[in-house]
């Protein structure tokens, strides 16, 4: 078998013939990229999808492809079940005990028979416990629990953070996720609405559109006051009492405090926040697998939860360049009720957008479903790729054959065949058709890797490794620090003024989020710096806010002490907030030369210390974003790699695919001229030996005596003998060819398949060193804005 780890594909299992029924040894391999136009998998209950889905996201895991997942059953819970060791006491916490009792087996027993029956099945599909370690090394799964505390919780209604910069630029992106937000808020609540029509929703997107738009989040609790006392005086063109009473506001207010004070709704306020960015990856750049079980939520609380996850992976989509290998997988396991022909739930809008749109950012979508009949057709029609299963019902065959039929490009689709194919399959074989492939593949499933243990409960969930309750309260900025985190030295007496200044001092005053009890004194410095290198093709230029405190003793201010600001120079004041004292300043800050001098030691700690500091991968050629994080840099280099390697892979594929014609095509003629030499040696034996007998035959008994004539027929048979003979030499010459351009093959086959490998294993983005590049400001590149003396809040 070739090393399917290394080429960028997914190893679903091995060919199925349906004439013997016999699994063959041809693995089939599928390319991940194809999975960038979708993919749909579809098959009745006891068909083997459920198996088939979880084989695609461990290879997914394996390739190091992020993967958020959506479990309505209960059953992709098991993705964390993978025992490396195979042992026994692995198995034991998580077998079912009642199928332990009905086949009369102790648990430890029934522990010990699963964890051979895994040993043996993994052999079977040559795979081990090594690879199993690899897997979990590849990826790390997490199962949260939304609503719930049993497993991971996730916090979505603490607060709706104002989307970041680049979704706000985006009107179709903003839009979407404004709808998604304000259509899960008001399912959850009970009610049914339409964007366009409900004045619930037109009022409530209002709010978070204007909130939003001023960066600010916004929580449940603001909410429901605003829905009381709303920003704006009118709903499109008419007077807002008219379209929307106070009244009727004080009902849906109701609904919505109904719902905070509920007993069950604190779950919802604690947990992980509800990131994509933190679902796909670890603090560490490496990928997860974060499985959403929702099987324990009502179909509203269902509902909502996912329309608000489909939302936020819209925004997310929106914000990442368009690579053309797989960036992630979006695999929901039962997509009946969410994606329906007709009706229109909250989750249709976000699912369709995903589907016409994911493919241009490299996320992938696998939707699995037993009934097809309950897919809308749209969504048929966007996937590229269909695994089909055994079928229930003949309704749902003519389903999936008309979906084939229009997904077959260029014609030449054979209904009548591929209806007896489907009407064939057993229990984990499946039909794949491919829009990237020429015929469509039948296979039978690979043994999964994770224990399939059925669906967990809610304690073996709380059991998972990893699964604790997050909180996310908020980092609180200590009493005694300015913007950034900075300790100052100790306050001295506080005075009651700031000082009166002469002209040519500017004065400011930092933000603060509460009269602070007294003032610091410092000096502000902003300025825009320039870095240019041509040798890593960086052009950046950055705002530069630094903070340094008065000092005591003979130096009063020291730049290389200061504190970096994420400051907004129309975030400053000029006059402080009433009831703050100030804290003594030096005689040096009411004076104009020293802000001369201080400008200049400030050029310089920027021109010396300035230095931007980013990460190179020499591999690739690629240098870090300014800013950007280790982690989020290696995730860049992730997909670049995959791209490398996909490019790679093809390159090498198109230049061996002459030399690989030609040799097939010289095995094709050299095949059939051991069969043509064959034939023709075997047609001259038997002729020189009917000759031959005739001849001796004539010779023997035509006359009494030999004549001429005779000895002459006697002499060319065995002449015709001899070359039958020489013939036979011909035919080993034959076989020799077929065997020597056989060989060439082979070599020829092996040496691409060592090219492969060597881009493949080539470089590990995930854990290879980076190297640290340092850009020093260009020296005619830095602009002063503003020194002046500056006021930060304190305790």
């Amino acid at each position: 078998m070739q090393d399917y780890e290394k080429l960028g594909v997914f190893y679903l299992g091995k060919t199925h013939n349906l004439e013997t029924g016999k699994v063959e040894e041809e693995p089939v391999l599928f390319k991940s990229k194809d999975l960038t136009t979708h993919g749909v998998i579809i098959g009745m209950t006891g068909s083997g999808k459920t198996g088939l889905g979880i084989g695609l996201l461990e290879e997914a895991a394996l390739d190091n492809i992020p993967v958020i997942a959506i479990d309505p059953k209960g059953d992709l819970t098991n993705l964390a079940l993978t025992f490396p060791e195979l042992r026994p006491e692995d198995f034991r916490p998580w077998i079912n005990g009642q199928e332990a009792a009905n086949k009369g087996a102790s648990p430890e027993e029934y522990a010990a028979a699963q964890a051979e029956l895994w040993k043996k099945g993994l052999a079977s599909w040559d795979q081990d416990g090594e690879r199993i370690r690899k897997l979990k090394d590849s990826a790390e799964v997490t199962v949260y629990t939304p609503g719930s505390s049993s497993g991971r919780a996730v916090s979505v209604l603490r607060s709706f953070e104002a989307p970041d910069t680049a979704l706000r630029e985006d009107a179709d992106g903003w839009r979407d996720l404004l709808d998604s937000t304000v259509t899960g808020i008001l399912t959850l609540a009970g009610l049914e609405v339409d964007p366009l029509t409900s004045r619930e929703h037109i009022l409530v997107s209002g709010i978070l559109d204007q909130m939003w738009q001023q960066g600010s989040p916004v929580t449940l609790a603001s909410l429901i006051g605003q829905i009381q006392t709303p920003p704006m005086d009118k709903l499109g063109v008419m007077d807002l009492e008219t379209v929307y009473p106070a009244k009727d506001r004080f009902d849906l207010a109701m609904r919505l405090n109904n719902l905070v004070a509920s007993p069950g709704f604190q779950a919802w306020m604690e947990g992980d926040p509800l990131d994509i960015g933190q679902f796909l990856y670890s603090p560490e750049g490496k990928p997860r697998i974060s499985v959403f079980s929702i099987a324990h939520l009502s179909d509203s609380e269902r509902m909502f939860f996912v329309s608000l996850l489909l939302g936020e992976i819209v925004a997310w989509m929106r914000t990442q360049p368009g690579p053309g290998s797989l960036r992630a997988l979006l695999y929901m396991d039962e997509i009946f009720g969410y994606l329906p022909p007709t009706a229109n739930p909250p989750s249709k809008k976000p699912f369709l957008t995903l589907l016409k749109q994911a493919r241009a950012y490299g996320l992938g979508l696998v939707l699995a479903t037993q009934n097809p009949v309950d897919l809308d057709y749209k969504a048929l029609s966007n996937a590229g790729t269909w695994f089909i299963g055994r079928l229930q019902t003949e309704r749902d065959k003519e389903r999936v054959l008309a979906g084939l039929e229009g997904a077959s490009q260029g014609g030449g689709f054979d209904r009548g065949q591929t209806g007896q194919i489907l009407a064939g399959l057993g229990q984990r074989v499946f039909y794949l058709h491919s829009v990237h492939e020429n015929d469509p593949r039948i296979f039978q499933t690979r043994w999964v890797m994770s224990y399939l243990a059925g669906p967990l409960t809610r304690e073996q969930i709380a059991r998972l490794p990893g699964n604790s309750r997050t909180g996310t309260a908020a980092a609180e900025v200590s009493s005694g620090s300015v913007p950034g985190g900075a300790d100052l030295p100790p306050v001295p007496e506080p005075e009651g003024a700031p000082p009166v200044l002469p002209p040519g001092i500017t004065q400011v005053f930092l933000p603060a989020a509460a009269a602070p009890g007294v003032y610091r004194p410092g000096v502000l410095g902003l300025a825009d710096v320039h870095y240019s290198s041509a040798k890593y093709k960086v052009e950046h230029s950055r705002r530069v806010a630094l903070f340094a405190p008065f000092m005591e003793g003979p130096v009063s201010l020291d730049w290389t002490g200061a504190t970096s600001l994420d400051l907004d120079p129309a975030d400053l004041s000029d006059s402080p907030l009433p009831g703050a004292g100030f804290a003594p300043y030096p005689g040096e800050a009411t004076q104009a030369r020293s802000y001369v001098s201080w400008q200049k030691m400030y050029l310089q700690h920027l021109r010396t210390g300035g230095a931007l500091t980013l990460m190179y991968c020499p591999e690739l050629k690629m240098i870090s974003e300014p800013g950007e994080e280790e982690r989020d840099f290696r995730i860049r280099l992730q997909h670049a790699g995959h791209e490398y390697r996909d490019q790679g892979v093809e390159k090498i594929r198109q230049k061996y695919a002459s030399r690989l014609r030609t040799l097939e095509d010289r095995l094709r003629r050299a095949q059939q001229a051991v069969e043509r030499q064959s034939s023709q040696a075997s047609q001259k034996k038997l002729d020189a030996a009917v000759s031959a007998g005739s001849a001796l035959l004539g010779a023997l008994f035509g006359s009494r005596k030999l004549s001429a004539t005779s000895v002459s027929k006697v002499g060319t048979a065995l002449k015709s003998a001899g070359r039958a003979a020489k013939s036979g030499g011909t035919v080993e010459q034959a076989k020799e060819t077929l065997a020597a351009l056989e060989q060439q093959m082979l070599d020829l086959e092996n040496q691409l398949q060592q090219e492969v490998d060597a881009i493949s294993g080539a470089f590990d983005p995930l854990n290879d060193a980076l190297e640290e590049v340092v850009i020093r400001p260009v020296s005619t590149g830095i602009t002063v804005h503003l020194l002046a003396l500056a006021w930060a809040p304190g305790e």
